[in-house]
């Protein structure tokens, strides 16, 4: 990534409306709970969601990120929203955030973006989300002009939630970072989107393994808008994902402060490369997680 035009990018944005709303003194500090992006066992909630989630909850895990919302059927893992709420409140867990399906939606009118919105703002008020997360778009989308395309649409789902009170936020993979032309569509995003309406989580891994800024940088010139964090490790050998502590990323070291970033909800993930399968792998990046990382957090 060019790092003088990001640097310049971020300088377009005043401080002042970026600076995060946290409510802590300096002799605070925030207190998180634990939390796993479902995607990492997104076949074992498929087949048994209940069983899943309280085998995830005794390895520490208190607050989930949903993957693979059926706006249609109006259901999560194939239960009603209503029933998988129930289902959370009788774990005493929560689910914070979800990842829902707006990239096919990139090249579609803005009226059926909205009815769209709509839904996934039903289903996430009923099981008492915080936040709506746009978290990808496909490969064939992946060009400078979309980037602008998808800046206009990530304002326009930022305006609508956050009109009901819920917060909308971008996940970035590493693919945002592809430089053209000496410009990166992360820079777009960056420049384009409203701080007050769109929010990011921070993919570290995808920063980590494919640009030469740090967390840290990111956080440092755009505080308090990272509300959200993704933690996983990367393969010392093929740069995969792997578990916590078995990668490459020294996390004990570019963990960002937690306030800076403006930081409310983090969610350990692996996308595969599982060492034995995924549930071997949360539990072993929880016990690593809770062992080096739960203090900071």
């Amino acid at each position: 990534m060019n790092r003088k035009l990001f640097i310049e990018n971020m300088g377009l944005l005043g401080a002042s409306t970026l600076l995060p709303l946290t409510g802590y003194s300096m002799f605070e500090r925030p207190k998180f709970k634990m939390g796993l992006q479902l995607y990492t066992v997104n076949e074992y909630m498929n087949k048994d969601a209940i069983r899943t989630l309280k085998a995830a909850k005794s390895m520490g895990y208190q607050d989930f990120e949903t993957f693979g919302f059926n706006s249609e059927k109006d259901t999560f893992y194939g239960y009603k929203t209503s029933d998988f709420k129930k289902i959370l409140d009788e774990l005493q867990i929560t689910a914070s955030s979800g990842h829902f399906g707006f990239s096919s939606f990139l090249n579609k009118s803005n009226d059926e973006l909205k009815r769209f919105v709509d839904q996934c703002i039903k289903g996430a008020q009923e099981i008492d989300m915080k936040y709506i997360t746009w978290p990808w778009i496909a490969p064939e989308q992946r060009t400078m002009d979309n980037f602008k395309i998808m800046s206009n649409k990530l304002n326009l789902i930022g305006e609508q939630v956050t009109n009901t009170g819920l917060g909308f936020a971008y996940h970035n993979h590493g693919f945002e970072f592809k430089e053209y032309n000496g410009e990166t569509g992360f820079d777009i995003i960056l420049r384009e989107t409203d701080p007050k309406l769109v929010k990011f989580q921070l993919d570290m891994y995808w920063i980590m393994h494919s640009t030469n800024i740090t967390p840290k940088e990111l956080i440092k010139n755009q505080p308090g808008r990272y509300v959200m964090w993704h933690l996983k490790d990367m393969d010392k050998i093929n740069k995969d994902y792997t578990e916590l502590g078995n990668g490459s990323i020294d996390y004990k070291t570019i963990l960002p402060d937690p306030i800076d970033s403006g930081l409310e909800f983090y969610y350990i993930e692996q996308g595969g490369n599982y060492k034995y399968n995924p549930m071997r792998s949360i539990a072993d990046s929880a016990k690593y997680f809770k062992k080096y990382l739960h203090e900071n957090l």
